[in-house]
């Protein structure tokens, strides 16, 4: 037994079969749709016969024998792979082909169409077409200079429908600005707003134009500072969103005009005020402000303006920086310099703004501005009106941020 030769399975004892490196023929025939094996798989293959040779010869059968051949044996379907099955078989379907297309071949011009359609609708709403139509009316004339610009440089449709729609987001969900008194504003003619002001960057005068113009439908013309008209891009805007130099002759035009005209007489003392100083009203100047509303027989409308003071918190100054830069200081607040450009961005603290009581100008004698003391009681009825209007405001206050 241990001289007893082990031959494979499916080798028929031929020396050299099985040993893994071909199949053998019994393991090939098992595979399915593998052809049986001829009787001596190890001849050669034998060339295959004509067919019109091997064909069988068949005798059609008589009549008779037809007929009872078809009565007594039931039909013989064909072999399902003969031809006649093939034939006989329902035609299937031809399988679903996708046109690919190539890449440089483009997408429609409907397609592009029909997505912008949508995206605009999604965008800006189902009343897309009219508000495009109104962009591009007021591009065009931009554009042809087809537009009013006043003698003082203000121009009414910019100012409307891109500085104060720029700023309305800022004023009424991020301020959330409250307005109180409106009604003290007068709808038509004349009138000098006065105002505290605070805030580090004059951001509360910006403000103060949006609700303005939100409530009563009018602009106001702010009176600005020699240093916002000697600005590249800053005196531009200011020019055009209906600012001027604050000068006695210019306020006093506008108020003959007509305009409502505003005012900060506390100037870059009040906006850069450290903070624990806030809304301790500065010295109010020498109150040509006052002598321009007595002259014009204007009202007078004092304003007090509360959460400006905790946008910026300033906790320090940099003189000598400042000095170089032909500024009035250069602030220090909890986040600037140290976040970088992160740093200007405001606190979103609770501003109220509360017009108070015209004080009447057309009940003096003619030359009353002429008057330095009644300048400096007038100048000082004001102030205090504001600064009484700061204290009752800030203790109805609840919080800083709501």
């Amino acid at each position: 037994m241990g001289d007893a030769e082990i031959i494979p399975i499916g080798t028929r004892g031929r020396p050299g079969r099985g040993s893994g490196r071909k199949p053998s023929s019994a393991s090939r025939s098992l595979a399915p749709g593998a052809k049986r094996p001829s009787a001596r798989p190890d001849t050669e293959a034998a060339p295959a016969p004509d067919a019109a040779a091997e064909a069988p010869t068949t005798v059609p059968p008589t009549p008779s024998e037809d007929a009872g051949v078809a009565a007594s044996s039931p039909p013989v379907e064909p072999p399902a792979d003969s031809p006649a099955a093939a034939l006989a078989a329902p035609a299937e379907p031809p399988p679903a082909r996708t046109e690919e297309r190539h890449p440089l071949a483009g997408i429609p011009v409907q397609d592009w169409l029909a997505a912008f359609q949508q995206g605009a609708m999604e965008v800006f709403g189902e009343q897309w077409e009219p508000r495009l139509a109104h962009f591009l009316a007021f591009l065009r004339r931009r554009l042809t200079g087809e537009y009013v610009v006043d003698e003082y440089g203000f121009d009414p449709e910019l100012t409307q429908k891109l500085l104060l729609a720029t700023l309305r987001p800022i004023a009424r969900t991020w301020f959330r600005i409250e307005v109180r008194g409106v009604e003290n504003i007068p709808t038509t003619g004349g009138a000098l707003v006065v105002s505290n002001h605070s805030g580090t960057i004059p951001v509360d005068g910006l403000m103060t134009m949006v609700m303005i113009h939100d409530t009563t439908g009018r602009h106001l013309r702010a009176l600005g500072a020699d240093l916002v008209f000697k600005m590249p891009v800053v005196s531009s805007l200011a020019r055009r969103g209906g600012a001027t130099l604050a000068c006695q002759e210019d306020a006093e035009r506008m108020l003959r005009d007509g305009e409502l005209v505003g005012v900060w007489p506390e100037g870059f003392k009040g906006i850069g005020k450290p903070y624990a100083e806030r809304y301790k009203l500065q010295r109010f100047g020498r109150g040509g402000f006052v002598s321009a509303a007595l002259r014009t027989g204007v009202p007078i409308i004092p304003l007090s303006v509360v959460g400006a003071e905790e946008i910026y918190p300033l906790v320090g100054n940099i003189p000598a920086l400042a000095r170089l830069l032909g500024v009035p200081y250069i602030p220090i607040t909890p986040l600037f310099p140290w976040l970088g450009p992160l740093g200007l961005v405001p606190l979103p603290s609770k501003w109220l703004l509360e017009f108070g009581e015209p004080v009447r100008t057309d009940e003096y004698e003619d030359g009353a501005a002429d008057d330095p003391m009644l300048v400096f009681d007038v100048t000082d009825q004001v102030r205090e009106s504001i600064q009484q209007t700061l204290y009752r405001l800030l203790m109805q206050r609840e919080s800083v941020f709501r």
